[in-house]
């Protein structure tokens, strides 16, 4: 407890141990949280989904260069996080191996960070070490999360910015346009644009944004305070930082966007509102855990395998107990 009074001042060492206590979910952890969350809401969160081979990891690094170029006087924060092996419990963090030169730059704190069998793209305290980061002075804070399904958009309930990075030869059009992932993006990102068929996915996740957003666009027309936000298309090529200019840029508009509109405080306030009934949930179960024996549970599970109880019954019946 000792490193809370120091991370606000810039120790990264005392930052590092704090987040392992924020990983481990420790007491300590929690304490050392409450107590910088007064410092905590000002860093703009820019989150990165995608499938695997998109290039998310090699964008972050290219746009934190970009970034820091620009405003030397930022210091910047990653939080990437890794699947978790269901088998072994381990993890390759691999992200931090693709932005190992980032770790020369002081002004740059990369925490590379396992699922732990989370489900959704990112860890279960990834919101938490996201806050540490915040109080500490780091803004913006990219999160890259792992190699994202349709239905992996839990990221879009921390992030102000969500960009959904697509690349050619990954699939089909249609299979990068499909609903869910697509629905989330703030920002649209073709990476790997200089491959064949960039143009055509382009064009296609283009014409989707037009039908979705078309009902928006007309409802807008007219309100000058309330224009609708419609997420822009940009390619890029991370390898050699073609494109990166102009995403910072759209990064930029977007964030200016939110606070220009009152939509900054309702997304925060849609976050907060998430990671708080997440915590209440988890904090419901383990209690119920406590009081709940193991053989009470095998009991009902007996009686579901010999059909005497449905396991909606059983649910109801344990919980009455």
């Amino acid at each position: 407890m000792d490193f809370i009074h120091s991370i606000p001042q810039g120790d990264r060492r005392a930052l590092a141990r704090m987040l392992t206590e924020l990983e481990n979910d420790t007491p300590s952890g929690r304490k050392a949280l409450d107590e910088l969350f007064l410092h905590t809401g000002k860093a703009h969160l820019v989150g990165l989904t995608g499938p695997s081979g998109c290039g998310k990891s090699t964008l972050v690094n290219a746009l934190v260069h970009h970034l820091r170029i620009q405003q030397p006087d930022q210091s910047i924060a990653v939080i990437a996080v890794d699947p978790t092996s269901p088998f072994t419990g381990g993890a390759l963090l691999g992200d931090r191996v693709r932005m190992r030169d980032l770790a020369l730059d002081e002004g740059v704190f990369v925490r590379s960070m396992a699922t732990r069998g989370a489900l959704g793209g990112l860890a279960r305290s990834t919101q938490a070490v996201s806050m540490a980061l915040d109080a500490a002075g780091y803004n913006p804070i990219l999160i890259e999360t792992v190699g994202a399904g349709q239905d992996e958009v839990e990221i879009a309930s921390l992030a102000h910015t969500t960009l959904v990075v697509e690349a050619p030869g990954l699939g089909d059009e249609v299979q990068a346009s499909k609903a869910g992932i697509m629905e989330i993006a703030d920002v649209l990102v073709v990476n790997k644009s200089d491959q064949p068929g960039a143009d055509n996915l382009k064009q296609a996740l283009e014409a989707v944004l037009e039908m979705g957003y078309a009902n928006q666009v007309h409802e807008s027309q007219g309100k000058q305070n309330s224009p609708a936000w419609i997420p822009p298309v940009l390619a890029t090529v991370a390898l050699d930082g073609s494109g990166v200019p102009e995403l910072a840029g759209v990064i930029g508009e977007h964030e200016k966007w939110l606070k220009e509109n009152g939509e900054w405080e309702k997304r925060e306030r849609a976050r907060l509102t998430a990671w708080v009934e997440k915590l209440f949930r988890e904090a419901v179960w383990q209690r119920w855990q406590g009081e709940r024996t193991n053989r009470e549970v095998e009991q009902a599970i007996e009686q579901v395998m010999e059909r005497k109880l449905s396991p909606y019954q059983a649910v109801k019946r344990l919980l009455k107990k």
